[in-house]
C-alpha cells in the first residue's frame, strides 16, 4: 500500500509531508529495530533537510538505531560541512539534538565496503534488454545495508539519462552498488541513448535495477519524493515499486515541458550545486531532444573548472565521442570503464562515425571556467563565460533560442515525441 499525496502546481506544506510519512511508516512495525535511510547527496534538489528533521520526530526514541547513507554513485565523497548544509543542520545540531545519528559516504571503489548478492545470468539480462546484451552481470551492493533490520529510501524522482526516471531502486542500483552493476547499467543506457531513454518509465535499465534489487533480502520502503528546487509537490511512501511508479506518474507532469518547434540554440544556466561536467552535464541530457538537427547547447557554468573529479583523467584520454565512435573502434577502449564512455556519448549526444569521420547532430560548447585548450582536447566547443549576456538570450524563443535559467531537472520534448 501507498500513502501519498501530490498535486502539480501546488506544493505541500511541512505538515502535510509529516502527515503523509507518518502514515506511510506505520505501515512498518519499525519499534526496536535498526533503520538505515539512504538519502541523495548534494547534487540533486529536494528537502532533505525536512526529512532528516521528520524522521527524527517521528521515530527517535522508537528505533534502535537510525542511519544515514548516502547514494553517492561514483560522485565524491561528501565533507562533514557538505553534509551538514545537505541535512540543513549546524555542527551544534549535529552533536546535540542528532547525536548518535550517523551519516555514512558510500565508496564504490573500496572493495572491502561491498557484498555481493550474486548474479544475473546471461539468458536473463538477454530478455532484460530485449537482446541488446546476453553477459552475466555480478551484482554487489554496500555491505553496510546487512547490519540494519529496514532500509528506507529517501530521494526525489526526475527524468533521467540512464534508467529513464531516476529515485527508487536506483538508490541501491547503481546508486550504493559496486562498480560492475555501476558500469553495466550505464553502458546499457548509452546504447538504448539517452534520447531515446530518457523521461521513459520503463526501459531496459530500469528492468535490470529492479532485478537487482530484488535480491536484497532486508525489508525494503521508500519515501519517493517530486520536488522543484526545495519545494515539495509530491510524497509518496510505500512498498518499492508502487511509491517509486506513483511519483513517476507526477514528475511527468512537473518535471516535463513539451514544445511546439525545436530551437536552434540553447543556453543551460547550471545551478551550482553541479560542481563538475561530470554532473552539469544534465544541461545537456535535459535539452537535447529539443535541439534542432546542426544547433547548439551551451552549458553555461562560470563556477565549474573541472570535467570530473572522479574521472576527469580518462575523459581527458578519450574525449567527447558520439556512440559509434566507441563501437567501430570498440578494441582501442574495451578496457575503459563503460561507464565513462556511457557518460562520454550522453554528453556528445546522437550522431555518427563512418571513415574515419564524427559527425554529431548536434554542438556542445562549454561556457565554464575550463580552459579552451582542454575543451577542445575532449573535441567539445569552448566560450569564454564573460562574453555571455543572459539577458539578450531572454524572450527569444520565437528565434528559436531558448535560455533556460535553473537547467538540469527539467526535460524538454517536442510535442512530435509524444
Amino acid at each position: 500500500m501507498v500513502i501519498g499525496k501530490g498535486e502539480n502546481g501546488r506544493f505541500l506544506s511541512e505538515d502535510e509531508a509529516h502527515q503523509v510519512l507518518a502514515e506511510g511508516l506505520a505501515q512498518t512495525n519499525l519499534d526496536g529495530k535498526r533503520v538505515l535511510i539512504i538519502i541523495p547527496d548534494g547534487t540533486r534538489s529536494g528537502p532533505v533537510g525536512l526529512f532528516f528533521r521528520l524522521f527524527h520526530d517521528l521515530l527517535h526514541g522508537r528505533v534502535a538505531a537510525m542511519d544515514y547513507l548516502i547514494a553517492l554513485g561514483t560522485h565524491q565523497p561528501m565533507s562533514e560541512a557538505a553534509i551538514q548544509r545537505l541535512l540543513d543542520v549546524t555542527p551544534e545540531e549535529m552533536a546535540g539534538r542528532y547525536a548518535g545519528v550517523r551519516v555514512f559516504n558510500h565508496r564504490w571503489d573500496d572493495p572491502q565496503a561491498m557484498q555481493k548478492l550474486g548474479a544475473i545470468p546471461a539468458a536473463e539480462i538477454a530478455t532484460l534488454t530485449h537482446g541488446l546484451f546476453a553477459e552475466e552481470v555480478t551484482v554487489t551492493v554496500n555491505r553496510m545495508i546487512f547490519d540494519y533490520d529496514q532500509l528506507i529510501v529517501c530521494g526525489p524522482v526526475f527524468p533521467h539519462e540512464v534508467v529513464g526516471f531516476s529515485g527508487g531502486d536506483k538508490y541501491f542500483f547503481p546508486g550504493i552498488s559496486g562498480p560492475d552493476v555501476i558500469n553495466f547499467t550505464h553502458w546499457v543506457g548509452a546504447v538504448v541513448t539517452c534520447f531515446n531513454t530518457i523521461g521513459i518509465k520503463d526501459t531496459p535499465t530500469r528492468a535490470i535495477v529492479r532485478r537487482a534489487a530484488a535480491m536484497i533480502e532486508t525489508p525494503r520502503l521508500y519515501c519517493c519524493m517530486v520536488v522543484q528546487g526545495d519545494d515539495l509537490c509530491g510524497l509518496y511512501v510505500g512498498s518499492p515499486e508502487q511509491a517509486w511508479s506513483q511519483a513517476v506518474e507526477l514528475s511527468a507532469q512537473v518535471h516535463i515541458r513539451w514544445v511546439d518547434q525545436p530551437y536552434r540554440r540553447v543556453l543551460s544556466v547550471m545551478p551550482e550545486l553541479y560542481d563538475d561536467i561530470w554532473t552539469a552535464a544534465k544541461g545537456m541530457y535535459k535539452l537535447e531532444p529539443v535541439i534542432a538537427e546542426g544547433g547548439e547547447v551551451i552549458i553555461y557554468a562560470p563556477h565549474i573548472t573541472e570535467i570530473s573529479y572522479t574521472h576527469g583523467r580518462i575523459l581527458d584520454q578519450i574525449g567527447y565521442h558520439v556512440l559509434d565512435y566507441f563501437l567501430k573502434q570498440w578494441d582501442q577502449f574495451e578496457d575503459t570503464p563503460r561507464s565513462v564512455i556511457a557518460h562520454s556519448t550522453h554528453l556528445r549526444g546522437l550522431g555518427s562515425y563512418e571513415n574515419g569521420v564524427e559527425r554529431p547532430r548536434i554542438q556542445v560548447t562549454l561556457a565554464t571556467g575550463i580552459p579552451r585548450e582542454r575543451c577542445e582536447r575532449v573535441a567539445l566547443g569552448y566560450c569564454d563565460p564573460a562574453t555571455i549576456d543572459l539577458e539578450s538570450w531572454r524572450g527569444r524563443e520565437e528565434e528559436g533560442i531558448l535560455l533556460v535559467p535553473h537547467a538540469g531537472e527539467t526535460l524538454y520534448r517536442l510535442r512530435s515525441q509524444a
